[in-house]
């Protein structure tokens, strides 16, 4: 498929496209790419040209989310579309429909699973028609828990000769804040669960982005509790009912490599003995997305206080007979903003490279359809480990 452009970054005005945009003018990686700058205004775009140090020409389109012509016209010129405009079920509807009839990519970081649904049930299909590529949550939301199970199954596969049915997911170290678009996000679809039961129901439904499979009963994450896995105690992960969501669609993408009674959690380790508990007891009082308090969209930490983030992050499979596996991922910048904007940019650049455009179409995970490129583009590129043993 040529195309104009490579890659077009839309929504480079804001915060974390303004990083996507800085990151692939310094690290393409494998080559050059023909890619351009999309957003609202010309002038705007014009300011984050300059400020990232992108060539003087580098092209820039101006479109609109409530345009969806512009967004036709500007997705027809693409092979691949990288999508920072969020909150997605408010602005994210026309692109992806564009990208899914004209046949281009289309990568975002959402973690919206009621919207994710509704994409999936509207235009899997036709993506499948078209060969455009649909992968949702390409960045901390999902990319490492995604990778890092589909990284432990392979390593029960090769020590085992069958993946592990129960896999804990395990945050020891995360430091770093979220997005002004992540805060957005949620409070929308808080807004939107209060205003439909039928999105409040998808988004406590472990199952709600595998249509037509539902597993065994999964574990709620929602209170403290002892865990002897990690010998210590643990907390709620926020992030759990996106990501834990991906993780069961990838496994059914994968015709359930993983199994059809495979059991996944995620929780935050907190400490040991006494202390622990009480950390763990706080954490599972804490809402940092409750309030008017969190970061606008546009909004982000310094230079410094990303490249000062890090996260590090163990998951543990157990096997029916009691035997244990274990994987690990890292990152090296703070999850929100500085390695995710590494991860979306990895993402599209796999999209163009290393994954085919015949019988891919359709609405994806990155682990069900890029796992192996993806994860050795993330190593190579964007200062993320992955280890098992």
């Amino acid at each position: 498929m040529s195309r104009e452009f490579d890659i077009i970054v839309y929504g480079a005005t804001g915060f974390t496209g303004q990083l996507v945009a800085e990151y692939l003018v310094q690290h393409q990686g494998d080559g050059p790419i023909r890619w351009a700058m999309a957003g609202r205004s010309l002038t705007k775009l014009e300011e984050v040209r300059s400020a990232i140090g992108a060539p003087a020409d580098l092209p820039l389109i101006a479109a609109n989310a409530d345009d969806p012509a512009a967004l036709k016209a500007m997705v027809a010129r693409a092979s691949v579309v990288i999508t920072t405009v969020g909150p997605y079920q408010l602005y994210g509807e026309p692109l992806l429909a564009a990208c899914a009839d004209a046949g281009t990519a289309y990568v975002d970081l959402c973690g919206e699973p009621a919207w994710m649904r509704h994409m999936i049930d509207k235009y899997d299909a036709a993506a499948a028609n078209s060969g455009a590529r649909i992968v949702f949550s390409c960045g901390f939301d999902s990319i490492p828990f995604d990778l890092g199970v589909h990284t432990l199954q392979e390593a029960a596969r090769a020590r085992f000769g069958a993946p592990a049915p129960r896999v804990k997911c395990r945050i020891r170290v995360m430091k770093g804040t979220f997005s002004g678009g992540t805060f957005a996000s949620a409070k929308a679809t808080m807004a939107a669960a209060a205003r439909d039961p039928g999105t409040f129901k998808l988004l406590l439904d472990p199952f709600a982005l595998t249509p037509g499979f539902r597993g065994p009963d999964q574990p709620k994450g929602m209170l403290p509790e002892y865990d002897p896995a990690v010998g210590g105690w643990v907390a709620p992960f926020i992030m759990a009912t996106i990501n834990t969501k991906n993780v069961h669609r990838t496994n059914a993408l994968l015709d359930h490599a993983y199994g059809t009674d495979f059991v996944y959690d995620e929780m935050v380790v907190a400490g040991l003995g006494d202390m622990g508990k009480a950390a763990a007891e706080a954490l599972a009082k804490l809402n940092p997305m409750a309030g008017d308090k969190g970061p606008k969209p546009g909004e982000g930490p310094s230079r410094e206080e990303r490249e000062a983030g890090h996260y590090d992050i163990l998951f543990i499979g157990e096997m029916a007979d009691g035997a244990r596996v274990e994987a690990v991922v890292t990152g090296d910048r703070d999850p929100g903003y500085g390695s995710t904007s590494k991860m979306i940019a990895q993402s599209a650049l796999c999209l163009l490279r290393d994954v085919p455009v015949k019988g891919n179409g359709g609405v994806w995970t990155a682990g069900g359809l890029m796992a192996e490129p993806l994860r050795k583009r993330l190593i190579d590129h964007a200062g993320l480990t992955f280890t098992a043993g």
